[in-house]
């Protein structure tokens, strides 16, 4: 089994996660309703996907 020859600075490994970042979601515009959306995933707004009404939307509670 591989065994490291020598101890890593603290800094050598630091500089290695440097690179690890999280990229922001790329967001279209909901041909429905036109708000920002996720590509390829269902309308959190308006519920189409693909001018598909595939989540219904819940009528208001009323109280």
């Amino acid at each position: 089994m591989a065994v490291p020859k020598g101890k890593q600075s603290k800094s050598r490994t630091n500089s290695r996660f440097a690179n690890y970042k999280a990229t922001a979601p790329t967001l279209v515009e909901c041909p429905h309703c036109h708000s920002m959306m996720q590509a390829h995933r269902v309308c959190a707004n308006c519920g189409y996907y693909d001018k598909v009404e595939v989540v219904a939307e819940k009528p208001a509670k009323k109280d």
